[in-house]
């Protein structure tokens, strides 16, 4: 297959993937056969400040399994590029980092639209939003915004409302299912699956 280089708009999937399944493959395929990026990259993250990080497994080991569901797949891409930075870590830094590193990209943020009630939270986020578009896509549990200083970010940010499938699977609904002896291989890649198994993960 031939390599595409990494030059154009590139949109950052940003999550801990633990375990990554279907519905993040799903969403990631939306964007780059749907929406105008170029290509999606899975940055896998050591630890999300929002997020307690014991529930995580080994950052190698998310990365991996993101590394075994896209394959050979040159439209999607695993980075690691926040395990190398200081923790927590955060997004603006992220972006600020891969600009500099990767001028000519054009880099955008992916997520749902559940994250956009958080955005307010996150470190810097009125230059976020004014630096990098935002592509968003629906999830189950989104809520309008509930403060004044959210509204106000958001009314400054270029979001773009992306049609994608409504997707449910979260990654603490596998998570106790494995635990709970369920068979949950209809829910990840199989490659995912099987590397599950193998390890033992989730399991306890």
């Amino acid at each position: 297959m031939i390599q595409r280089t990494n030059m154009g708009k590139i949109g950052l999937y940003f999550g801990s993937f633990n375990p990554v399944h279907i519905g993040h493959m799903a969403i990631a395929g939306y964007m780059t056969e749907f929406a105008d990026l170029d290509q999606v990259w899975f940055v896998v993250s050591p630890h999300n400040p929002l997020k307690k990080k014991e529930t995580l497994l080994a950052d190698h080991h998310r990365l991996y399994m993101v590394q075994l569901a896209i394959g050979d797949n040159d439209r999607l891409k695993a980075s690691d590029i926040e395990f190398k930075m200081p923790l927590p870590s955060y997004t603006i830094d992220t972006l600020a980092y891969l600009r500099e590193k990767h001028p000519k990209n054009e880099f955008c943020l992916v997520m749902g639209d559940d994250n956009l009630s958080t955005l307010h939270k996150w470190k810097n986020a009125r230059e976020l939003v004014t630096e990098y578009p935002i592509y968003v896509y629906p999830r189950p549990d989104s809520v309008k915004p509930a403060s004044q200083l959210l509204t106000q970010i958001l009314s400054a940010a270029d979001i773009h409302h992306v049609s994608a499938p409504l997707m449910e699977i979260s990654g603490s609904f596998i998570r106790v299912g494995i635990k709970n002896g369920k068979d949950m291989s209809y829910f990840l890649p199989d490659s995912v699956w099987k590397y599950i198994k193998e390890m033992h993960f989730y399991e306890k």
